[in-house]
């Protein structure tokens, strides 16, 4: 885990990064419903996004190759910063699309690029861990900024300047402390058949964390709003299932590095489902009991891409660390682009709870398939991956890491 030293400015600027792309999810959906939008309507903003997200998926590979890894930062991290401003200028569903797509083009990218960074800078048997460390600091700055909304509003200019703000502010730590960054990958082509190859159970569960993860982020805030509760508790009730994923995130990338990650990534998928059906049957419209039961889901949900991930890149050669996350990046918006646009359909026909009777049935389906690629292929041996690190060890990095750095998308 020393190797993480040379990515903690690329971490700190993670953190930024997501944190004012979160914030803006749950921004769209509090101020679109001010506007009077539908969900449907805010379903498919969440679609344009993702849209946006797919088509960076199949040219960020392209960009790479032509200007490596920190100046395709650069670029894709300005134009998010100027779309976000534009939101602001023009109050309209249409235009809304459109420049979510601009984001989700750039997101796309900006999550590729770091991604592939710290894959092509760690050893197999660290790889689940940092990536959790990664995860953690993409969910804590993304429930701290959060919090921003009840303090400076949804109906103004300011929380719309601070999305920018805190976009541009990314490209500091990159742009004057890079010495991690790996040279640029060399004709790096998007080959799906070959990374479906590498780890079909991955690429499903891309897919399917796809259209669940999008859906929450995109509608949970529109749930909320509809059961009854204030601004102050939709974002309390986001942020939670948030944090939920946060405190999980490194314990069960550590138990998938000691043992068989399909077991883990099963159990985690179970537990996912679990927590969506309580919502629905037993939160009722009481904020406590709807938070106790998000903060649970979000505990098993947030991790099944980061799970999903690690176990795809433990197949993969030393020189497929681009192709491989680039291509899990296309599945999940395969996923994410159906999303929210379907479960906004459920919840406008029968009812707010039917967000989560949806990640409950995609969750359904994806425990048999995990079932049934344990019976076809053997797992990867923790051996193979690299020796075991004792938990006292790893215990130590990790708050040495927290303390350092101040603060989170991906594994079979």
């Amino acid at each position: 885990m020393s190797s993480i030293r040379p990515l903690i400015p690329l971490l700190i600027a993670a953190g930024v990064l997501l944190g004012g792309n979160g914030l803006q999810g749950t921004l769209i959906a509090l101020r679109g419903a001010q506007e009077g939008f539908s969900p449907g309507v805010i379903g498919l903003t969440g679609t344009a996004y993702f849209g946006g997200f797919l088509l960076g998926c199949i040219f960020i590979t392209r960009i790479m190759n032509a200007v490596g890894y920190v100046r395709s930062f650069s670029a894709l991290a300005a134009i998010a910063s100027s779309a976000t401003l534009l939101l602001v200028l023009i109050i309209d569903p249409i235009f809304w699309s459109a420049m979510r797509f601009v984001s989700g083009f750039c997101f796309a990218g900006l999550f590729t690029v770091m991604e592939a960074w710290m894959n092509s800078s760690v050893q197999n048997h660290d790889r689940a861990r940092v990536l959790a460390l990664y995860r953690i600091i993409d969910i804590g700055s993304v429930t701290g900024a959060q919090f921003m909304i009840p303090v400076f509003g949804a109906d103004g200019f300011a929380i719309f300047a601070i999305m920018s703000i805190m976009i541009t502010l990314s490209l500091v730590p990159v742009s004057l402390a890079d010495r991690s960054n790996p040279p640029a990958p060399e004709h790096v082509k998007l080959d799906l058949k070959r990374v479906w190859r590498i780890s079909p159970l991955a690429s499903i569960g891309c897919i399917a964390v796809g259209l669940t993860n999008s859906a929450f982020r995109t509608l949970s805030p529109v749930y909320a709003e509809q059961i009854g509760m204030s601004v102050t508790d939709v974002v309390t009730f986001v942020s939670i299932g948030i944090i939920g994923g946060a405190m999980i995130q490194y314990p069960l990338g550590h138990l998938s590095d000691k043992w068989d990650r399909r077991r883990i990534l099963l159990v985690t998928t179970c537990c996912a489902m679990f927590a969506a059906l309580a919502i629905v049957f037993l939160a009722g419209t009481t904020p406590l009991a709807n938070f106790a039961l998000v903060f649970v889901f979000g505990s098993f949900a947030m991790p099944l891409y980061s799970l999903s991930a690690a176990h795809a890149n433990d197949r993969a050669a030393k020189g497929e660390f681009v192709l491989v996350n680039a291509a899990l990046m296309m599945f999940y918006s395969f996923g994410a682009i159906g999303g929210p646009i379907i479960a906004a359909f459920f919840m406008q026909t029968f009812g707010p709870r039917w967000l989560f009777v949806f990640c409950a049935t995609i969750y359904a389906v994806f425990i048999l398939i995990i079932l049934y690629r344990m019976s076809a292929r053997e797992a990867v041996p923790p051996s193979k991956r690299g020796p075991f690190t004792a938990l006292l060890r790893t215990s130590t990095i990790f708050a040495r890491l927290a303390r350092r750095s101040g603060k989170s998308s991906l594994e079979e």
